[in-house]
């Protein structure tokens, strides 16, 4: 069994083939279209070179490698930004600084 793909069939189809029909298709096609022709997977390599090279305790949590420039960098920072709020609301701060053991 593929993970991307619904056990039930024969409603799958329904959405596929009806209302929905070529949604997906058009979907995936348009997030490709959103990658830059030159977009360089070896940022990533570079990011992750850059990063295991920072001293202990400024790594960040979470580093962006967003060619397309759609957004998710602005989405995930508040999402961090209301994760870190609540781990001082509910006495767990200290998980948001690594600590030497």
């Amino acid at each position: 069994m593929h993970s991307g793909s619904p056990a039930d069939q024969a409603r799958a189809a329904e959405y596929n083939e009806g209302l929905y029909a070529g949604v997906p298709d058009q979907a995936l096609k348009g997030l490709a279209a959103l990658e830059p022709a030159d977009a360089d997977v070896g940022e990533v390599a570079n990011a992750i070179v850059e990063i295991v090279g920072m001293p202990f305790g400024t790594r960040p949590f979470r580093r962006h490698i967003d060619p397309s420039e759609e957004g998710a960098e602005i989405v995930t920072a508040m999402a961090d930004r209301v994760r870190a709020e609540m781990f001082r609301r509910i006495g767990l701060e200290d998980l948001l600084k690594p600590t030497r053991r």
